[in-house]
């Protein structure tokens, strides 16, 4: 199945990138861009990316596994993923639905982000997660 976002052909596949070219993901879009959103939590909101989402195994590491770098922080479930040579946010496993993975459309070959029209914001201030029964 191909999607389209305005004019341009979202294919099944996909190829993300970070700025340097180190790291080289693929991507396993059946239905295109899902859901795109930004979050407002502590680290969301400074890295400003626009997030879509993919089954846990619809992300396979093409090239830089040896130069991605790990990040968690506050309960230490999330793990957010970046590359160690441009600094550059490529995806992460979701604190909310960890069997799956959050990934930055911005890295995405041939998507400009800013064509996708509304993107939403999920308010990672409050994550259920963090309220104290």
């Amino acid at each position: 199945m191909i999607k389209y976002i305005g004019d341009k052909k979202i294919q099944a596949k996909h190829l993300a990138s970070c700025h340097c070219g180190s790291v080289t993901l693929e991507l396993s879009l059946p239905n295109g861009i899902e859901k795109p959103r930004r979050c407002d939590c502590s680290i969301c909101k400074r890295k400003g990316a626009i997030v879509g989402s993919v089954a846990l195994d619809g992300i396979r590491i093409i090239s830089g596994a040896d130069v991605l770098k790990l990040y968690q922080f506050n309960t230490n479930t999330a793990k957010h993923y970046f590359c160690s040579k441009c600094g550059i946010y490529t995806h992460h496993q979701r604190r909310s639905s960890p069997n799956e993975y959050g990934f930055n459309i911005g890295c995405l070959e041939g998507v400009n982000p800013f064509e996708l029209g509304e993107v939403v914001t999920n308010d990672g201030v409050n994550h259920p997660a963090d309220k104290q029964t």
